[in-house]
């Protein structure tokens, strides 16, 4: 009886209309519309057509029936490309490890409330970490080939580049975020910048840093099989042959391997970010 009387007050109360606020109501309805009006004016420019679109997803369909299927499974388990596939989780693990490693004095340098100096390790840390992610893995791979050759030495290098801006990002971010008391009352004992690093930031920061790093290495492996294609072994050398050969069926095959190594990496990554944030 008492809900129903709530409900009947509720529905007798007066209502209120409110005007939006002004002028931050029509900056934001402004932008939404330079954003449509945008995205309409790039559609026509580039003579998109949309229904061409959905009809080329059927004939991609029909292409992959025709010439990946059905794909050659006995290539993939071949000893040779068995190797291939621990090639490139050594790959990942290096360069996912190596890369995590440099990037954490590096979002220690580049995070401003507890850079060491901000006037010269602030910066220097910026440009390291925008200089890794400015350049896509593949360039990277590119650049170290031709440096260093094919191999998995250069892969590892290109990796663990795309590592340190991956990571020294999120990195930094978490550390901006910290509460800045233990900070200041290390800083009032008279502790210098790296005693405030361990002591007060990285206790702070140490499982969102794990799950970071865990997260960095699932992205490393998926970043593998491109790295291998352009030069750095592993599963994306057998790729790039067997591409450029023709030989489609075991194209088929390498790509649907690929895709259980990453589904694998994928579950490993979950479960071991779910223990870590049970840890918390």
């Amino acid at each position: 009886m008492t809900e129903h009387a709530g409900r009947i007050q509720r529905s007798q109360a007066p209502k209120t209309w409110s005007r939006y606020r002004f002028p931050e109501s029509l900056w934001r309805f402004g932008a939404v519309l330079a954003i449509i009006v945008f995205l309409g004016y790039s559609m026509a420019f580039m003579n998109v057509d949309i229904g061409l679109l959905f009809g080329a997803l059927g004939g991609l369909l029909g292409v992959i029936g025709t010439r990946f299927y059905p794909p050659d499974i006995a290539y993939v388990l071949d000893a040779g490309y068995l190797a291939s596939i621990l090639d490139t989780l050594q790959m990942s693990f290096l360069g996912g490890m190596a890369g995590v490693a440099l990037a954490i004095p590096l979002a220690w340098f580049s995070a401003w409330n507890v850079s060491p100096h901000r006037r010269v390790l602030f910066p220097l840390g910026r440009l390291g970490v925008i200089s890794a992610r400015a350049i896509h893995e593949t360039i990277w791979t590119i650049l170290f080939v031709s440096v260093l050759g094919f191999g998995m030495l250069a892969g590892v290098s290109a990796l663990t580049m795309f590592c340190i801006g991956f990571a020294g990002k999120l990195f930094s971010d978490e550390i901006e975020a910290v509460d800045m008391g233990p900070v200041e009352a290390m800083r009032a004992t008279g502790a210098n910048s790296l005693q405030v690093f361990l002591f007060a930031v990285v206790p702070q920061v140490r499982v969102a840093f794990t799950g970071i790093a865990i997260y960095t290495w699932d992205v490393a492996f998926r970043a593998a099989t491109v790295v291998g294609f352009f030069g750095g072994g592993g599963m994306g050398w057998y790729l790039k042959r067997n591409v450029q050969q023709l030989e489609n069926l075991r194209v088929g095959a390498i790509i649907l391997s690929i895709i259980a190594m990453v589904l694998v990496a994928e579950f490993i990554s979950g479960w071991l970010r779910a223990a870590v944030n049970r840890a918390k």
